[in-house]
């Protein structure tokens, strides 16, 4: 599922959008006739013209990259990711499971840049790196014995609503403070 952080906008698409823009507006068109010939908001196309009359064309034209500048480089973010594969045991862990917090500390050790560990995981979403639970079975886990026992004593454990016990019926309301203790 592409969520919104991981679309990328097509900034030369939008470009040429504005570009059309400008070229309406130098036609004489109103700018109701551009919102309906583009199929984009009024708010967007005031702004353009506005742009378009201070600047021209110029004005319309693409600034550049959206957003504040990553903190790390290309070749930093190489280096957290092959620290990372060489494993947590390498770097003095007890276990060989990553946390957000470990990799905060570790990319600040690489790098010298700190980050939340909140926010490590759009680190690790841009290096492809997805979310990996360890399992928690016990090491001394029998499986074909747990097969078994499902198999004969969780039919007779388990039974079914007795004739003889009356169901229960509580409220899923809120307690409110008169009816507390």
């Amino acid at each position: 599922m592409e969520t919104r952080s991981t679309r990328r906008r097509d900034f030369k698409a939008l470009e040429k959008r504005r570009l059309k823009a400008a070229r309406l507006f130098g036609k004489g068109k109103s700018q109701a006739e551009v919102v309906r010939v583009l199929g984009v908001s009024r708010q967007s196309v005031s702004r353009w013209y506005r742009a378009w009359q201070r600047e021209g064309e110029p004005g319309l034209k693409a600034a550049g990259r959206a957003g504040r500048k990553p903190k790390l480089t290309s070749a930093q973010l190489s280096q957290v990711e092959q620290e990372l594969l060489r494993g947590p045991l390498a770097h003095g862990y007890a276990t060989l499971l990553w946390t957000l917090p470990r990799i905060a500390r570790l990319i600040a050790q690489l790098t010298g840049v700190k980050y939340h560990p909140g926010h490590v995981w759009r680190i690790l979403r841009g290096l492809e790196w997805s979310i990996q639970r360890p399992e928690h079975r016990a090491k001394e886990r029998d499986d074909e014995a747990i097969a078994r026992w499902q198999k004969r004593r969780w039919p007779q454990r388990k039974g079914g609503p007795s004739a003889e016990a009356p169901g229960r019926c509580t409220s899923t309301r809120a307690a409110s403070r008169s009816d507390r203790p």
